[in-house]
């Protein structure tokens, strides 16, 4: 069986294979007592992958908690470009921004790449289901164990939005402000169709189901070309994928080279087995489980509400981003005009920021 220690070293040359190495300069928070799973079954312990940001004050309540979306990590300065910075939203001067990599993911937290203690091997394929829900109780094991009863602010986008949503009303208490862009209070029929799509490409790669952590990479960058699709829509793809002018029929279209590189990109850096896990959990979010129906679990919110749309996102419409709004005390709405789909939450750092600076 591999020592702690052999399994960080692991996890170390998965980030520097990937060429994260430089980027990701985390802490790793070990929780060393049983996690048990919203769907069954238990994590006899967790690895909780994070980063910080700025200097938390004297009364621990500066404190700016960041929830990722589907395949990005706990430096979220890397990946929300113009966010971290001085005078920006999340600034580092002003606020202690905490981001951390959630539990199925292959970012330093425990997920399929993980050890098994049963077998001193990775999970792989027998890594269990997980819910929003298990990623969040998650982030609270490791805000409890920072000390962080007080937070300022929430922020989530995407799949982040999930969980953020999640936590605000689990915890109504621990929130002063909630901020979700392009997400939802429950994954919709539309929003599951994408991902089964996905998960579909996956299965279809004949080495998915292997144990090694290349498996299923052909399956993933098709599933990752589906993604894309959904990201950015007609609008986004129209605007940055045309064809240089030219007299004839051209060799290769530029949208059919930026699909593969796209697959090719995710394949350096992330896994199959780890894509699978968390479009699983995705499709279990739903708020309003258990607690009397969505309305009545957001009508708990507490947290003073900013929600943003984003006018031509195809996965989590202006009108479901209204309709949010709606059941969420006392909350704002605001709305995004841009060509980049869902993405614009990524791209468009400057809108965003005259929102919530």
């Amino acid at each position: 069986m591999r020592s702690k220690e052999d399994s960080s070293k692991i996890i170390i040359r998965s980030l520097a294979k990937a060429g994260l190495l430089s980027k990701l300069h985390m802490n790793i928070f070990h929780y060393h007592n049983p996690f048990p799973l919203e769907l069954g079954g238990t994590l006899p312990c967790l690895d909780i992958a994070y980063h910080t940001f700025g200097t938390l004050n004297a009364k621990k309540d500066n404190v700016v908690w960041v929830c990722h979306a589907l395949t990005a990590n706990s430096d979220v300065a890397d990946w929300w470009p113009h966010t971290v910075e001085s005078g920006c939203f999340l600034d580092p001067d002003r606020w202690f921004v905490v981001c951390a990599n959630i539990i199925g993911s292959c970012y330093g937290s425990t997920g399929p790449l993980s050890e098994d203690p049963a077998t001193g091997e990775p999970y792989y394929y027998d890594f269990p289901k997980l819910t929003i829900r298990d990623m969040v109780k998650a982030h609270i094991i490791l805000a409890d164990d920072l000390g962080l009863t007080d937070i300022n602010t929430l922020v989530g986008s995407s799949v982040g939005g999930f969980q953020a949503i999640e936590w605000a009303v689990m915890e109504p208490e621990r929130f002063r402000r909630l901020i979700l862009i392009a997400t939802s209070a429950k994954a919709s029929p539309w929003s599951i169709a994408i991902d089964e799509t996905q998960r579909m490409a996956i299965r279809s790669d004949a080495t998915y189901g292997e144990r090694n952590a290349e498996a299923g990479s052909k399956g993933l960058a098709a599933a990752r070309a589906i993604g894309l699709l959904t990201y950015r829509g007609p609008w986004g793809y129209n605007a940055t994928q045309q064809d240089p002018p030219c007299d004839g029929i051209p060799a290769t279209h530029r949208a059919c080279t930026y699909q593969k590189y796209q697959g090719e990109k995710l394949v350096r850096r992330f896994n199959a087995y780890s894509y699978m896990t968390i479009l699983d959990a995705f499709d279990t979010h739903d708020a309003g489980r258990g607690r009397g129906g969505v309305a009545t679990a957001l009508a708990g919110i507490k947290a003073k509400t900013t929600i943003i749309g984003i006018t031509t996102d195809i996965i989590f419409t202006p009108e479901e981003m209204r309709e949010l709004t709606a059941m969420i005390p006392g909350a704002e709405y605001h709305e995004i005009e841009s060509e980049f789909g869902h993405d614009g939450f990524l791209v468009e750092h400057r809108k965003l920021n005259s929102i919530l600076v």
